[in-house]
This record gives structure tokens, C-alpha cells and sequence, in this order.
């Protein structure tokens, strides 16, 4: 069983058919998602919701995302696990950025981080990239900047703003990073940057044209009683599955 490299994930670029990662945030998935032979696994920042309960993004800090990055990388194996970089752990300056993704790698086990935007994060990808650091980009939807955007809306759906998330993964790709995601774009914008740029495209919410997909865990096992968003598709419904169980024990315990 040998893990899977950067190499690998560059070479999906060619692939014939898209490959498909996912989310963890614990032990217990990493494996599942390990053994599942899902190539690289992200440990999003979406664990501010899933794991911590914040209501966006924002809150997570680096200690806390430090501690489910560690118990991913205890369950993983064979794939590639790529950590999030929180909001304010390199927004500040280049120096704060290598700091921090050094603490997510060498603490935390991860083999890349991931950072969101484009031209105005290149500097930041660049000094990672030299430090020995592998950086996968993200444009489109950024959730970080979720109160300067009023919410969770598509973007590039003008042709300016098209055009800047264009320049923003061409930006991604030069400062030499492997891959990018790009969430929530029209489809059209999501194939004409994934035929552009020579470094594979995750698509979340951008259509089925990118080279990968990308959806949360708790998403499509059904595991949170909230509705999933409108591009995550639900294989199971487990919440009721488990509360049904966490019922029927409670119930056997009282009859006992």
C-alpha cells in the first residue's frame, strides 16, 4: 500500500475520469476514507460546523484545527492529507504563513495545507512552495471571506468577476501550486479554467467538468440533521440511522 504523492495528484490532470476526495475530521473517518483508497483527503476548515459548532468558518483557530488535523493523520495511510490553513493564520504576512503551515506539517502530520485566494495570496504560495511546503489553492466561493461577500453565493456569475477568478487560478498555478479548488462557479468557468491551467482542478459546486470533486464527509453520509447544500449529494441518512440506535439502547437499558 504505498501513499500517495503530489506526483499522483498532478497526474490525475490526465486522467481519463475524475477522482474524488473528501473531508475528514477525526480518526474514525480517516480510515474509512483510507480504506476507501479516496487519493487525497482535506481536512477543512469546515470543521469550525462539523466539529466545533461555530456557525461559518471564521472561528476556528490553529490550535483547534491543529487538533483534528493530528488525529486525521494517526488514521491515514495511504492518502494525502491536505490541511486547511484557518482564517488569520497567513492573511497577516508571508513569515506568519510558513509558521503556521510548518506547525500543520511537522505537528500535525499533514502532507500539504490549502489557503484560499488568488493574486493577492501568490506571494504567500510562492514562499511556501520555496520553503518545501505543497499548496493547494482555492478560488471562487472563499467561506473565510463569507462577511466581506454577504453570505454564500456563486461567484463569477459577471464577467469581471469571471475574469478575476481566471486570473486568480492562473495566479494559483504560476506561484506553483499542485492543484486548486474551485467552489461554487458556473460550470462554463469551471471547464474553461480547468482546460487553462495545467494543475488539476477540484471542483465543489462548479459542475462536473473540473478533475476532481470534493464534497464534505458529513455531507453525503447524511451525518448532521441539517439539510445538506444543494451540491452535496446524500448517500445515507445517518443520523437517523444512529439516533434510532442511541433510541432503541436507551429503551432496552429502562427495560432491564
Amino acid at each position: 500500500m504505498k501513499k500517495t504523492t503530489i506526483q499522483n495528484i498532478k497526474d490525475f490532470k490526465n486522467s481519463p475520469s475524475p477522482f474524488a476526495t473528501l473531508t475528514a475530521y477525526d480518526f474514525c473517518s480517516a480510515q474509512i476514507l483510507d480504506a476507501a483508497g479516496i487519493p487525497l483527503i482535506l481536512v477543512g476548515d469546515s470543521a469550525s460546523m462539523t466539529i466545533y459548532g461555530y456557525d461559518t468558518t471564521v472561528p476556528v483557530s490553529m490550535n483547534e484545527m491543529l487538533l483534528v488535523v493530528k488525529a486525521v493523520t494517526r488514521g491515514v495511510k495511504q492518502s494525502l492529507v491536505v490541511a486547511d490553513m484557518p482564517f488569520l493564520s497567513y492573511q497577516p504576512s508571508v513569515e506568519e504563513t510558513i509558521k503556521n503551515a510548518g506547525i500543520l506539517m511537522k505537528e500535525g502530520g499533514a502532507n500539504a495545507v490549502k489557503l484560499e485566494g488568488g493574486q493577492h495570496v501568490a506571494s504567500n504560495i510562492k514562499a511556501l512552495v520555496k520553503a518545501g511546503i505543497p499548496v493547494l489553492g482555492h478560488v471562487g466561493l472563499m467561506p473565510q471571506s463569507v462577511n466581506q461577500t454577504s453570505g454564500y453565493k456563486i461567484q463569477g456569475k459577471t464577467d469581471e468577476s469571471a475574469a478575476q477568478i481566471l486570473k486568480d487560478a492562473k495566479a494559483v498555478e504560476s506561484s506553483g501550486a499542485f492543484g486548486i479548488v474551485l467552489e461554487c462557479i458556473p460550470e462554463a468557468l469551471a471547464t474553461q479554467i480547468t482546460k487553462t491551467i495545467s494543475i488539476p482542478t477540484i471542483g465543489i459546486g462548479s459542475g462536473d467538468t473540473c478533475d476532481g470533486q470534493i464534497q464534505v464527509f458529513h455531507d453525503i453520509i447524511g451525518l448532521t440533521k441539517n439539510k445538506p447544500p444543494k451540491h452535496a449529494k446524500q448517500y445515507a441518512d445517518l443520523y437517523t440511522t444512529i439516533l434510532n440506535v442511541v433510541n432503541k439502547y436507551q429503551i432496552d437499558i429502562k427495560k432491564s
